[in-house]
């Protein structure tokens, strides 16, 4: 009797899913890293010739270096205030009553109902030169002009933080449940103070839910385009404006290709840089 091959189960269950992947992502990021390579003219369009001019024009160019420099900077001013307020609500929910837990998600999960379109308007609304907060504080006559939140890095900085916190309240909650109490308890039985057993017990558990929550925030800062779009508008760009710029304004496909392609590599090198230090942390953490 013939014997037929043996496949093994992972990749059984992975074939249904390898050709969506290979067509709708694999493919395009190739065409992506081509399209880069062409040159552009400006009465001919895209000039299919292989060439490292869009490359060497983004390196050299000190506007797009700053607006490289802007988009990781304000990606990391992001991921440190959700990380400094979305820890410690998100121990906060998981020490609640069970009615109240349930309230306060829904509380949390709420603005992710919500277009971020909408959100990040309501942002503009309040907070602009003639929105609430500013009129109030200036006919109360705490301040004499209004302070400056549109077209500012404040500015996209605060929103992205009220938009993406959410995120980092629900991966560090859901490594939160994990965890056995008991072990909290006990370590407050054999006298440890409060912040001890929150520095010494809990946090080096809880690591791999602030990195994924930390990943996930700053991914999606750095590539966010609806809130820099609206706050920071055409006076501060970010890579996903600039390439958004180069596509459709200018039609320089292979300059917002290189942009689109550069923003790519660089977040994939800090996560996983960072991934592999702050796993090498919780080993030493664990040992």
């Amino acid at each position: 009797m013939k014997k037929w091959p043996v496949v093994p189960t992972p990749y059984l269950l992975t074939a249904p899913a390898l050709p969506v992947f290979v067509c709708f992502l694999l493919i395009p990021l190739a065409a992506t890293v081509l399209l880069s390579f062409y040159s552009w003219d400006q009465y001919k369009g895209i000039v299919e010739t292989i060439t490292a001019k869009n490359w060497i024009e983004i390196a050299s160019d000190g506007y797009f270096v700053e607006i490289l420099w802007r988009t990781l900077r304000i990606a990391g001013a992001v991921t440190l205030l959700c990380l400094l307020f979305g820890v410690p609500e998100a121990y906060i929910l998981s020490k609640m009553r069970p009615l109240w837990r349930g309230i306060f998600l829904l509380v949390v999960l709420g603005p992710l109902l919500i277009s971020v379109v909408a959100r990040t308007l309501g942002w503009a609304l309040l907070l602009g030169s003639t929105g609430i907060l500013n009129q109030a504080m200036v006919r109360w006559g705490l301040i004499n002009t209004p302070l400056p939140f549109m077209f500012t890095e404040l500015g996209v900085i605060v929103a992205l933080t009220h938009v993406l916190m959410p995120y980092m309240i629900l991966s560090v909650w859901a490594s939160l449940q994990r965890l056995d109490p008991q072990v909290e308890n006990a370590a407050l039985s054999l006298g440890a103070a409060p912040a001890t057993v929150l520095a010494r017990v809990v946090l080096p558990q809880i690591v791999p839910g602030i990195l994924s929550g930390a990943v996930v925030v700053f991914a999606m800062a750095a590539s966010a385009f609806a809130t820099p779009a609206i706050i920071g508008g055409r006076r501060l760009k970010v890579a996903s404006t600039l390439a958004y710029d180069e596509f459709l304004n200018t039609l320089n496909w292979p300059l917002g290709a290189t942009v689109a392609v550069i923003l790519l590599v660089t977040l994939l090198v800090i996560i996983l840089t960072a991934n592999r230090v702050i796993e090498r942390r919780y080993i030493e953490i664990l040992k």
